[in-house]
């Protein structure tokens, strides 16, 4: 079974269109559908054919509850800015579906257990996990599964912790480790490939120049998109 798993669309329709192309049997998505861009009704009915098994993000959570952010700098700035123009963009019965995602799921695949959860088992929605063998086998101890899949970071990894294996796709929509191109992973045959893959990064910024954000807004997320900016004045925003 070839399965492909993603994190982090953040409603980059063109990025997720390319990561599309990847053949797969069964697809997992750790969350994030939302947020930053600002095509988010293509990126949710993609989901909700094509995936699987989902779990919620903190951006699907905050779109969802209409959680108001008032960041002044950075991605908060940013996750203010967009997330009226978010939830305009939604219907009703897609807000609903964003609610109605699970926090956490286990799910078993070729006897092989997974837990999908967007950011740790700990705090599944906030918590900002490094690859780093010690801070996961904390937050393993009591974790029933064989592979852990995990976003939120935007930053790809494989984490081997003990006999359990994190795996991290990296962001479809907003990468942030230098290399703006669409990142997810491909499991097969109990391998993890992390790949990446081009998108024409101006149509995504087309739907952005074309809306109501600031300037200020619009130029940031520019420079996101097109570099793969790990952080924006300091600031981290997942």
């Amino acid at each position: 079974m070839r399965i492909l798993v993603l994190a982090d669309i953040h409603a980059n329709w063109p990025a997720l269109q390319a990561v599309a192309a990847e053949p797969f049997d069964l697809c997992l998505c750790v969350g994030d559908l939302v947020d930053y861009g600002l095509e988010p009704s293509p990126c949710l009915a993609w989901v909700r054919d094509k995936v699987q098994h989902l779990v919620r993000g903190n951006h699907d959570h905050g779109v969802a509850q209409n959680v108001v952010i008032n960041g002044r700098a950075g991605f908060k700035y940013l996750t203010g800015a967009t997330r009226p123009l978010t939830r305009e963009r939604l219907s009703e019965s897609e807000l609903r579906f964003l609610s109605r995602i699970p926090v956490t799921r286990s799910v078993t695949l070729e006897n092989t257990r997974y837990l999908l959860v967007h950011a740790t088992p700990r705090d599944p929605l906030d918590e900002y996990a490094v690859p780093d063998v010690d801070f996961w086998a904390r937050r393993l101890q009591n974790v029933e599964a064989d592979v852990v899949c995990v976003g939120h970071t935007h930053q790809p990894y494989v984490l081997e912790v003990g006999d359990k294996l994190v795996i991290n796709p990296g962001s479809v929509g907003q990468p942030r480790d230098g290399d703006p191109r669409a990142s997810y992973a491909v499991i097969e045959d109990y391998t993890v490939d992390l790949k990446r893959i081009e998108y024409p990064v101006e149509d995504t910024l087309a739907s952005i120049h074309a809306s109501s954000l600031p300037d200020h807004a619009k130029d940031m997320l520019s420079e996101v998109f097109r570099t793969g900016a790990a952080s924006l004045n300091g600031q981290k925003n997942g």
